[in-house]
């Protein structure tokens, strides 16, 4: 009895079956969720996975500080008038005798108007001497420099203007729009008229950072938060080192999402709501949904919270496992927090799969059918 197979299905059926066994292999995105909890430290694996409910949100949501120590916040505002080394010095002496031990012949006035105050804080005055000018107000000097000349001279009258020099001045480098060295004068004596003297950043306020180095100390604020609050802004000391630049702190993107990149951070926090929305959010016709992980290396103190122990030591590998369909899964990742090198990880949804396994097939039927159409044409 002749068989009523037709002869084109066999092939058809080897190649639907090959497709099949081949599935495993197919192009993917990266592991699934079975192979990420395979990997748990509950199933001999070397990560911890945890499943982000409000207990975790909130011992994960630590976000590092910013701001001053007590040392920056309780030095006093420089004076303004106060003699410093470097500065350039003006001196006018009146001598009440026409024939005067500084004047020149006709002249009872003597004027020095470039007079520099050295590394040490010194002075040289002729007749007066090598005198302290830093650290005394230019009245002040105006007396010491008087009482050398009263003795040689008749009631001399002394005047002395103060010009900022290099000796009060801090620098300013990075995203700012004028980079350089500037005084520290009356009206620029605190860390935000500074900035404003300088054309203040050139990024974005929301990602900007201030970095204050005075010897071996360092502070550093958000330069939104200078504004939100009066008291981070700083008095100025001689020597400062202001660096102003954008926040370097970034995530990853990896998986079924729109956009698998290095991604910096838009706001001083980010959410993994955001983080998701912030690379196009999820595939429609990839993504699974119920797994969203955030991949993170937590200090030991934050990883003993989470876990309810506190025998670990040093940094843990941990996965943070989101469910977006579950009643509170959106709050949940609006909540948690992403920290800097996080990765965030998006799986493929089985259906994904499944659909690349039909199109395989499909693939594989059609040069078979059109060989079959020709041999029966």
């Amino acid at each position: 009895m002749k068989s009523l197979t037709p002869r084109w299905a066999k092939p058809v059926a080897m190649m639907a079956i090959l497709a099949l066994l081949a599935a495993c292999a197919l192009p993917r995105v990266g592991p699934n969720k079975r192979e990420i909890f395979a990997g748990s430290v509950q199933r001999q694996g070397d990560a911890f996975v945890v499943a982000v409910n409000d207990r975790v949100t909130r011992a994960t949501a630590v976000v590092p500080a910013l701001g001053f120590t007590n040392n920056f916040l309780s030095a006093a505002r420089l004076t303004s008038d106060t003699i410093r080394p470097g500065d350039m010095l003006g001196l006018t002496v009146w001598e009440n005798v026409d024939d005067g031990l500084l004047a020149s012949q006709g002249a009872n006035a003597t004027v020095l108007d470039e007079v520099q105050v050295d590394s040490a804080g010194y002075i040289f005055v002729p007749y007066a001497g090598r005198l302290k000018a830093a650290g005394n107000t230019p009245d002040q000097l105006r007396e010491m420099i008087t009482q050398r000349l009263q003795d040689q001279t008749p009631d001399p009258q002394v005047q002395v203007r103060r010009v900022a020099g290099d000796g009060s001045t801090v620098s300013l480098t990075g995203s700012i729009g004028a980079p350089g060295v500037y005084p520290i004068e009356r009206s620029t004596r605190t860390l935000a008229t500074m900035l404003a003297r300088a054309g203040g950043p050139t990024v974005r306020p929301e990602v900007t950072q201030i970095i204050v180095n005075r010897g071996k100390q360092q502070g550093k604020i958000w330069f939104q938060d200078l504004y939100d609050n009066p008291s981070l802004d700083i008095a100025l000391r001689g020597g400062d080192r202001i660096l102003v630049e954008e926040d370097t702190r970034s995530f990853t993107a990896l998986g079924a999402t729109s956009q698998q990149a290095r991604v910096s951070f838009q706001t001083q926090e980010i959410s993994a709501l955001e983080a998701i929305a912030q690379v196009g959010g999820l595939i429609s016709t990839a993504s699974d949904p119920t797994g969203v992980f955030v991949f993170r290396n937590e200090p030991a103190a934050i990883a003993n919270q989470v876990l309810g122990r506190t025998d670990l030591q040093g940094a843990q590998r941990m996965v943070y496992v989101l469910n977006l369909t579950e009643p509170n899964g959106i709050f949940m990742a609006r909540d948690f927090v992403i920290r800097d090198s996080d990765t965030l990880y998006v799986t493929e949804a089985p259906y994904a799969q499944w659909t690349k396994t039909i199109s395989l097939i499909a693939g594989s039927i059609t040069p078979v059918a059109s060989v079959q159409s020709l041999a029966g044409g």
